[in-house]
């Protein structure tokens, strides 16, 4: 490989987990425009996942759709990896957008409990990795892949919804630029980390926490899930020389 840049992907499969969370799907519109078949992997309906499936742009030779997998099921994303390898035949890019939280003030410790810190290492670091760990061999097989972690600043900044979104999102940070050595040449991996992103991801934040969040973020708002997935797309077409570090998409927002 090369690594120059190109400006399609034609012929790639996208494999992106929270394909109907807001992050997931704005990567999802923007990849499927450059030509890319795009796989939603998802856990709500079946209709409403094979409907925003069928409505992301496609032309010829593009084939979109949904798959339910939870990323804490192994099972379930090994069926969802064979049932891709089955019906497209690869994976060339994973977007790994999925994951949850829950608001805990820091100095809370009694309110961070043993039972949520496991909950949010499995979701945010634990499912993360078995995605990796499953969609690897087609990755490798491509010869071309590419990973992408939608990680926070919380990972590196030690402020977030919680101390252990923090910490799974650290862990994510550090494990990511070791498979980024492991993996190399054949595939990629780089985490992007958003600041406080326009999205219903953390419970109970609304209109007066983003204007908070706004009023103290050097470029005057905070993020949008557009702006993410053009960091993803720009990893999958210009910036391909690049792998094993963290692309920071948050207005500043860390300074």
């Amino acid at each position: 490989m090369t690594f120059d840049p190109v400006s399609r992907l034609d012929g790639k499969v996208a494999v992106i987990t929270g394909g109907l969370g807001a992050i997931g799907h704005a990567t999802a519109m923007r990849l499927a425009a450059l030509g890319a078949s795009c796989v939603l992997l998802h856990r709500k309906a079946d209709a409403e996942a094979a409907a925003r499936a069928a409505a992301l742009p496609s032309a010829d030779g593009q084939r979109h759709a949904a798959i339910r997998a939870d990323i804490v099921d192994s099972a379930s994303l090994a069926a969802a990896a064979a049932e891709v390898k089955a019906t497209l035949g690869r994976c060339d890019i994973l977007v790994n957008s999925a994951g949850h939280t829950q608001p805990v003030p820091a100095a809370d410790l009694d309110a961070l409990t043993d039972e949520l810190i496991d909950d949010i290492v499995r979701a945010n670091f634990r499912g993360v990795f078995a995605t990796i760990r499953t969609f690897a061999p087609m990755l490798r097989a491509s010869g071309d892949g590419l990973v992408v972690n939608i990680s926070s600043i919380a990972g590196f900044t030690g402020v977030g919804s919680n101390l252990a979104y923090v910490a799974a999102k650290a862990g994510l940070d550090v494990v990511g630029d070791a498979l980024a050595k492991a993996l190399a040449p054949a595939v990629r991996v780089v985490s992007v980390s958003p600041g406080a992103v326009e999205s219903g991801f953390v419970p109970g934040r609304g209109a007066e926490f983003a204007q908070k969040m706004a009023s103290t973020t050097p470029l005057g708002r905070i993020g949008r899930p557009e702006d993410v997935a053009a960091a993803v797309e720009a990893l999958a077409t210009t910036m391909r020389f690049v792998t094993g570090t963290r692309i920071v998409v948050d207005g500043g927002r860390h300074l």
